[in-house]
């Protein structure tokens, strides 16, 4: 039997819970892994509470992006083998020993990148590539990310700055020396955000990044020239409804390669602020459920 942790019932974490299963088969285009990192993101807890439709078959395992060792490859893959270190996302949870990767958004480990940094970017690292790839802002140019302090900021800070632009972000107080390190200028949310950004962008915005939606980025949208700029990760309807547009996910494997020879060559950090053992997920889900925690969480399976 292989451990996994996941939830048994739609609702709060009194749902959650340890689960023994068989190791998953692999089928047609995925690849079985042994898990050794796993990320957590809000999407995990926003899943359990039934934010995404409740038509999974329970219990359901917890996690969407890991890191580990292929033990078999499925019918139809080409260019993994068992041995291999990889990475990718799963589409039957990832807080577990064993899961499944499927092969088309998969990619190969660099020896020079743990298992920890790879298990940190196909789901915020790679939003947050899609989302500034998308934005396609020209160098020197000005990038406002709306809730920088999080993973998929925190990463799309560090690739916009790769990239050459100026970087301002929106964040709480307690965040701010995060957010300075990640070479952005912080501006504090709340009311009056909207003058506080034109105070630290007198000349306006060239792009925005939205990672909160609603009243957040209707407040801010005024020192947007281009309103085709404005890119939501979490509101389609307001960032359609402002000019702009919802980001489009590549989900290729390609993306996840691109990120890790940059962790690889020191140009990215994955941001990994706490790393918790697998037997400690409860704990992980409730930092990240908080709403406070900053960068990304790592669970670690041994």
């Amino acid at each position: 039997m292989s451990k996994a942790f996941g939830f048994v019932a739609y609702g709060g974490p009194e749902n959650q819970e340890f689960l023994d299963r068989p190791a998953p088969e692999p089928g047609p285009g995925t690849l079985l892994i042994a898990v050794r990192a796993a990320g957590v993101n809000p999407a995990d807890w926003k899943k359990r509470r039934g934010m995404f439709g409740t038509g999974d078959d329970l219990p359901a395992v917890l996690g969407s992006e890991a890191a580990g060792v292929v033990r078999a490859v499925g019918p139809g893959v080409s260019g993994f083998a068992v041995g291999d270190a990889v990475f990718g996302t799963t589409p039957v949870g990832a807080f577990a020993e064993h899961t499944l990767l499927a092969a088309e958004g998969a990619a190969h480990k660099p020896g020079a990148v743990t298992f920890a940094q790879a298990a940190a970017l196909p789901v915020a690292a790679a939003t947050a590539y899609d989302a500034v790839r998308q934005l396609d802002l020209d160098p020197g140019r000005t990038l406002l990310i709306l809730g920088i302090a999080g993973g998929v900021g925190s990463a799309a800070a560090q690739l916009a700055r790769e990239q050459g632009l100026r970087v301002l972000g929106t964040a709480g107080e307690h965040s701010r020396a995060h957010v300075e390190a990640l070479g952005a200028t912080p501006v504090r949310y709340g009311e009056g955000v909207g003058e506080r950004v034109a105070a630290a962008a007198p000349d306006g915005v060239d792009g925005i990044l939205d990672l909160v939606g609603g009243e957040a980025v209707r407040a801010v949208a005024g020192v947007l020239a281009d309103r085709s700029k404005l890119v939501s990760t979490v509101d389609a309807a307001t960032a359609e409804e402002l000019g702009g547009g919802y980001v489009r996910r590549d989900g290729t494997g390609a993306v996840l390669t691109v990120l890790a020879d940059l962790v690889a060559a020191g140009k990215f950090d994955p941001q990994i602020t706490a790393t918790y053992p697998l037997a400690h997920a409860a704990e992980a889900m409730a930092a990240v459920e908080s709403g406070h925690a900053r960068g990304k969480l790592i669970l670690e399976v041994s």
